[in-house]
């Protein structure tokens, strides 16, 4: 049970209690999500069981996509629907008053979350130390926007958009900072996360169908294989003579597929079409970081 779970996060529930419900489903103690998302959010949450949390440090997770509804006339203390207003205003923008505060906010930006982020400052969540009433200052932050488009205004002075961002970014943020570049005061109404890296919402599961899935005995049928999200990384296949060393976890000689590797720089590794971990280039070695032996392995001679 080494490998990833997509899971369509419902609205209102936080990223640890999506895990909680597949350790629940799975019997997996060792279960982890990749990519928080707040809980007023909903969208694309990947997560990790088994052997695969290992990988974390090597998932393509940098590239976002969210829609998003910004929503003008009003910001809250939240910068979403679900908080106080403490600002109203009517002057709302047009839509080239828009795009062109949308084109200002593309690249690398600063951003200040709000303290209902889930950032962690003392090993806690931003947004349950706001529920307790106490005051954090929210350290800045530069974040990657790579695009934001237009998808349609929508009623009661909404736009809503499409935004690909790295990691980091808050949506939420973007959309207040939106209504500063406007004129005029705005959060954000809605929130769907649609992609992490290689995770898309077209593969995502719901936590009912995975109930479903349990009770059938077939929630195994969804589990992504663990170098899904790792085709971003160099490959090297190890030849079969070579095959005890990899089941030992020892140092491998660099072979002549990986010799354009950089010191340091992370390969997927294979041994017989099957993929055994992450290496990193030490000199003219192979040196294990993450070994995830497959499910089932052939015995080597």
């Amino acid at each position: 049970m080494n490998g990833f779970y997509n899971i369509l996060k419902p609205t209102g529930m936080s990223s640890a209690a999506v895990v909680a419900v597949l350790r629940r489903l799975t019997g997996i103690r060792r279960i982890g999500h990749a990519g928080t998302l707040d809980p007023e959010a909903a969208g694309v949450l990947p997560v990790m069981t088994g052997k695969a949390a290992r990988l974390f440090d090597y998932l393509a997770d940098k590239e976002k996509e969210y829609v998003a509804v910004c929503a003008f006339g009003s910001r809250t203390d939240t910068q979403d629907a679900t908080g106080n207003v403490i600002e109203e205003g009517t002057n709302y923008p047009d839509r080239e008053t828009f795009l062109k505060a949308a084109s200002e906010l593309t690249g690398e930006i600063t951003q200040t979350p709000s303290m209902y982020s889930a950032i962690k400052v003392g090993g806690q969540p931003l947004y349950l130390r706001a529920r307790k009433g106490e005051t954090v200052e929210v350290p800045s932050r530069k974040v990657r926007i790579d695009r934001i488009e237009l998808l349609r205004e929508t009623e009661d002075h909404g736009f809503e958009i499409r935004v690909n961002c790295g990691r980091g970014t808050y949506i939420r943020t973007l959309c207040e900072d939106l209504g500063n570049k406007c004129g005029c005061p705005a959060h954000m109404r809605s929130l769907l996360r649609t992609r992490s890296g290689a995770f898309t919402i077209d593969n995502a599961i719901t936590l009912e169908e995975a109930k479903a899935l349990a009770e059938a005995g077939q929630l195994e049928s969804r589990l992504l294989p663990p170098d899904y999200a790792l085709g971003h990384l160099p490959k090297t296949d190890v030849p079969v003579r070579f095959g005890k060393t990899v089941i030992n976890g020892a140092k491998l000689p660099l072979f002549p597929d990986a010799k354009s590797i950089q010191e340091g720089d992370p390969v997927r590794v294979y041994l017989k079409n099957q993929f055994w971990g992450i290496a990193v280039r030490r000199g003219e070695e192979l040196v294990w970081k993450a070994q995830i032996a497959p499910e089932e392995t052939e015995e080597m001679n």
